[in-house]
């Protein structure tokens, strides 16, 4: 048994640059989450778009991010997830020139449909690669994950404030150009630091212990991500377009059957086949789903608050979008300090402790932007925006480290996938609600449907708290428990 106590983990320079690099991946991905928001009302006036195309726009990125992501993990652990980040990197670049260059709504929804491409091959890979590097240590991994889960949850925060500038120095389109001189710094980090036999190095050293070896091909499962993606496509696409057509139109209820039909027989046929895409028996794991569904809460409050926040600041107070831009700063801070608290909470408390504290703290931002209107003091619309990160920042890294510490390390890759899947899903169904919410974007319609998107993002809160209590915790330094827990591939 170890001792009750280990020395405090320490980076080593090499470790601090892998850190570095895939935490780049992370930022471009989570920047264009929220970045576009603040350009919405430029792209309707320049484009001519409607509310529904402006949801596509946003929503395209995170539809193709989330139903791609679970074939980037598997892609990465059959061919290496350095190489598929870079690819990534690659992809993400060469598409986020595309949208720079569109002159057309279709044209932006297609190119970030690629960019959502591009980072579902990042995201799990990157992911992994921090795992391997520090998989031996818990603490180590703690706080390496509070520091890889603040520079995307800053630049989460900071898109909106970015994209103020952006737009007012040099127009709609260099929020995402932008995106061009991160990625190839990213992919010349990539290729400088991180080693290429990283992987097999530590599959070797578990060998030398005695530890099972997982199969290192598997099937890329065409058929149940081809299912997946028609599921939530179809339910994303029937949430945006029910408030302009009505749930009576042929294409509402037609996308409603679809989405049920094909995540029934996805259900279905992932149960049935040998090497799925999606192994159920993690969602049967009492940690692993919990902090899977914690993760749908976080983020379909979150993005979908921060769409109809971006409408209600610009439309309800008329303010530009540099204005509405800096209004989101408090965010940033918010964001940066708990991410980096998160990782010591971890280590010396555990999961469950920072995740039920900080969806506490989130769900009383919420609760009090439920109350704002147009003649709200700006003063009392910002102090929740430091409340919410502040929440999700304690969070979100005890979830991700919960969800690390259930699988064996070559798995990885395919539970960072299956998280984060989630989460973008729950993304673009939030955009989708909660914009069908605001309707028009008028100012009247742009506050209501802010009150009624916080109340209800108040309730989903504090849902995410009693599925917290459910994560089985263990503090990084304590001593390891004498009873074997089953992991997720059956062993003990």
């Amino acid at each position: 048994m170890e001792p009750a106590h280990t020395p405090p983990a320490r980076f080593t320079p090499a470790l601090a640059r892998i850190v570095a690099t895939v935490s780049v991946g992370f930022v471009v991905t989570q920047l264009d989450v929220t970045i576009v928001n603040i350009a919405l009302a430029r792209l309707a006036a320049e484009l001519n778009a409607s509310v529904a195309r402006l949801q596509w726009i946003v929503d395209a990125y995170t539809l193709a991010f989330a139903v791609l992501m679970l074939s980037g993990g598997v892609l990465g652990e059959r061919y290496g997830a350095r190489r598929m980040y870079a690819a990534g990197l690659v992809v993400f670049a060469l598409a986020s020139l595309a949208c720079g260059l569109a002159d057309t709504p279709a044209a932006v929804i297609a190119a970030r449909a690629v960019q959502g491409a591009g980072a579902a091959m990042m995201l799990p890979n990157s992911l992994a690669l921090l795992n391997e590097a520090c998989r031996h240590d818990r603490a180590l991994r703690a706080r390496a994950v509070g520091f890889w889960t603040a520079a995307g949850a800053i630049s989460i925060a900071a898109g909106p404030i970015a994209g103020g500038l952006l737009i007012a120095a040099f127009g709609w389109r260099s929020i995402f150009l932008v995106n061009l001189p991160l990625c190839a710094a990213g992919l010349a980090a990539t290729l400088a630091w991180i080693p290429k036999a990283q992987r097999s190095a530590n599959a070797r050293a578990d060998a030398t212990a005695g530890k099972p070896q997982p199969p290192t091909a598997r099937s890329l499962d065409v058929r149940g991500q081809v299912l997946a993606i028609v599921a939530l496509t179809a339910f994303t696409g029937a949430v945006i377009e029910w408030r302009p057509l009505g749930f009576s139109h042929w294409a509402v209820a037609g996308g409603f059957v679809l989405a049920l039909v094909a995540g029934c027989a996805f259900i279905l046929f992932e149960a049935r086949i040998a090497d799925p895409m999606l192994p159920l028996a993690m969602l049967r794991h009492r940690t692993f789903s919990a902090a899977v569904l914690f993760g749908v809460c976080v983020n379909l409050t979150y993005y979908g608050t921060v769409f109809v926040l971006a409408l209600y600041l610009q439309h309800a107070r008329g303010e530009s979008p540099l204005q509405a831009g800096l209004a989101f700063v408090p965010m940033t801070g918010g964001f940066l300090l708990s991410n980096i608290a998160s990782g010591h909470a971890v280590a010396r408390y555990g999961t469950r402790a920072p995740m039920v504290i900080g969806a506490l703290v989130a769900a009383s931002g919420y609760a009090f932007l439920s109350f704002v209107d147009a003649a709200t003091p700006l003063a009392a619309v910002l102090a929740p925006c430091l409340l919410i990160p502040a929440g999700m920042g304690l969070a979100v890294p005890a979830m991700t480290t919960a969800v690390l510490a259930s699988v064996e390390p070559a798995r990885a890759g395919t539970a960072s996938a299956l998280l984060n899947t989630a989460r973008q899903a729950g993304g673009a169904v939030g955009v989708a609600a909660f914009g069908a919410l605001a309707g028009s974007g008028n100012a009247s319609q742009a506050i209501a449907g802010l009150r009624t998107d916080t109340a209800i993002s108040t309730a989903l809160l504090l849902i995410a708290v009693a599925l917290a209590w459910r994560v089985r915790t263990e503090a990084a330094h304590a001593p390891k428990r004498t009873r074997c827990e089953p992991r997720l591939d059956g062993s003990r």
